[in-house]
C-alpha cells in the first residue's frame, strides 16, 4: 500500500519538476527542478528493485548538474554578482526543492522497508541486481549502449568548440606550429669558455 503511494506521487512530482524544468525562465530555478527530477526517478528505481541505477542516477547525473550549469553560466553569460546579491530571493524555491526531495526520502525508506525490503519487480534469487543489470545491459542493448555514448562525446566536443573563444590577451596553442617546428628551430647549442659561468 505504501509503495503504491510512493511510487504516484514520485512519478507526479517527477512530471512536475520535469516540466517545470523546460517552463521556468530562470536558469537556476531549472537547475533546481532538474535535480528534484532526478531524485524522484531515482525514488522511483528504487521501488522497481534496481538500487544500482538509483544510485548511478543521482552520482552521475545529479553530479553533473554542477558541470550543466556551467555551460548554462558560459553560454547566457550569467552574472555571478547579481546572483550572489540575489541569494535571499532564491532561497524559498531551494527550500521548497530540499523539503520535497526529503519527504520524498522518507516514502522510498518507508515503502521500501514496510515491505519487507522486496522490491515491486522481483529479480532472479541467483543474479544480484548489478549483474542482471550488466547482462541486459551488454548484450541486449550494447548497440544503443555504445550509440549513447557516441552521442555523449559528440555533446561534450560540441559545446566545447561553442564555448571556446579567443580572448586579447591571452596566448593559444598552435598544434600545427608545434608539430611542424623542426629541430633547428627548437633547439640551442652554446659553446661556453671553460671557468666562464653562465650568468
Amino acid at each position: 500500500m505504501i509503495a503504491a503511494i510512493a511510487f504516484y506521487i514520485l512519478a507526479t512530482i517527477a512530471i512536475a519538476a520535469a516540466a517545470m524544468v523546460v517552463a521556468s525562465k530562470n536558469p537556476v530555478h531549472s537547475v533546481m527542478y532538474l535535480i528534484l527530477t532526478f531524485f524522484s526517478a531515482a525514488g522511483l528505481f528504487i521501488l522497481l528493485g534496481a538500487e544500482f541505477l538509483a544510485l548511478l542516477l543521482v552520482m552521475v547525473y545529479v553530479g553533473a548538474v554542477a558541470v550543466l550549469f556551467l555551460f548554462v553560466v558560459m553560454m547566457l553569460d550569467v552574472d555571478f554578482v547579481e546572483l550572489k546579491s540575489g541569494f535571499l530571493r532564491y532561497a524559498p524555491i531551494g527550500g521548497i526543492v530540499a523539503g520535497i526531495v526529503f519527504i520524498e526520502m522518507i516514502f522510498i525508506g518507508a515503502a521500501y522497508f514496510t515491505d519487507g525490503g522486496r522490491p515491486i519487480v522481483k529479480a532472479d534469487a541467483e543474479m544480484t541486481n548489478l549483474e542482471a543489470f550488466g547482462a541486459v545491459l551488454y548484450t541486449q542493448y550494447a548497440g544503443a549502449f555504445e550509440a549513447a555514448g557516441f552521442i555523449l562525446l559528440v555533446a561534450m566536443i560540441g559545446a566545447i568548440v561553442l564555448t571556446l573563444r579567443s580572448r586579447e590577451g591571452v596566448r593559444r596553442q598552435d598544434a600545427n606550429a608545434q608539430m611542424a617546428r623542426t629541430r633547428e628551430e627548437g633547439v640551442e647549442l652554446v659553446d661556453i669558455e671553460p671557468g666562464q659561468g653562465l650568468g
